[in-house]
């Protein structure tokens, strides 16, 4: 997905700040609400693909912090940050074949030969520089430079995947807890 000169220089700033965090920066907009302008940032846990409030507030921290002393928006702006939730963009090639079988809405341009812009269907993979997609009018391929604008779509069977992942999750989180119980108690009995 193409971002302004604007946009690029943000990310260029911010995104080493959020991986030395432990996370990963997802997206950056830029867009403006009632004349104020407002940068938009998502990044996530890349194990969990979640954010919590916590880590929302130490990233907005830190993000801010570079970006005042990068200077690199000139006036008055509103940063947001969050993860990017159910209906993520799909914003780098990585997230289009983590996303295969599930459907997406993407906005291309140029337009395709037929002068076609805007497809929905289901993200069968990539190849050769091209995002294939099994849209509602058949099977196409889309050239990933011109992609503009890509959001999955909720369905069902994303909102299904999202719960087993959030379930697998919590299991590990909970066997990663019964270990280190373990372990403590281990460790008290040879003391």
């Amino acid at each position: 997905m193409r971002l302004s000169p604007l946009e690029q220089r943000v990310s260029n700033a911010i995104a080493p700040v959020i991986t030395d965090m432990g996370f990963t920066l997802v997206h950056v907009i830029m867009t403006s609400e009632d004349n104020s302008a407002i940068l938009r940032v998502m990044a996530e846990n890349p194990e969990t693909k979640q954010l919590n409030i916590d880590d929302c507030a130490k990233l907005s921290r830190a993000v801010g912090t570079v970006l005042d002393v990068e200077d690199i928006i000139s006036g008055a702006y509103r940063l947001e940050l969050s993860s990017p939730g159910i209906d993520r963009p799909l914003v780098r090639e990585a997230d289009f074949v983590e996303h295969a079988g599930f459907k997406a809405k993407v906005d291309i341009d140029p337009p395709l030969a037929n002068g076609q812009k805007r497809f929905r269907g289901e993200i069968k993979g990539i190849e050769d520089d091209n995002l294939l997609l099994e849209s509602e009018e058949g099977p196409v391929a889309l050239p990933l430079y011109n992609i503009q604008k890509a959001r999955l779509i909720i369905t069902d069977e994303l909102l299904k995947a999202g719960q087993e992942k959030r379930r697998l999750l919590k299991e590990a989180e909970e066997q990663k807890l019964k270990e280190q119980q373990e372990l403590e108690q281990n460790q008290q009995n040879q003391d």
